[in-house]
């Protein structure tokens, strides 16, 4: 049953979060940012905010820095709306799944690409 509540409070924590970056925070660095994921802890202590960044590498360290400066507003707005008895310390973290899986991609097509090469036009001279 805790880890039901805990799965609960994540997302309703990366719901607020959410708005809370759309609408309040004014850091220019913070662009294009979107919340991939919540992780708390099983006593609500903490919690991990995975975050995906379009961009380059030198947009995605700007944007993290900006959200760990702001992390301390992000936690007072996250606990004005919800109601907990403590409000969890927030870690951001890059998630990188989704630069990870675009790679599998391409590497995948590359291989399909080969495959179709050989096929096409190939005889073996049997």
């Amino acid at each position: 049953m805790a880890k039901i509540r805990v799965s609960r409070v994540g997302e309703q924590i990366k719901k607020e979060i959410v708005d809370i970056v759309r609408t309040d925070v004014k850091d220019p660095r913070v662009g294009f940012v979107t919340i991939t994921g919540v992780e708390a802890s099983g006593d609500l202590q903490h919690a991990t905010v995975y975050v995906s960044v379009l961009g380059n590498d030198e947009t995605r360290k700007g944007t993290l820095e900006a959200l760990q400066k702001a992390t301390g507003f992000i936690r007072a707005e996250v606990g004005r709306r919800i109601r907990l008895r403590r409000t969890p310390e927030l870690h951001f973290k890059l998630d990188t799944s989704l630069d990870y899986s675009t790679r599998i991609g391409e590497v995948l097509r590359d291989i399909k690409e080969g495959d179709t090469r050989d096929d096409s036009g190939t005889d073996s001279g049997v």
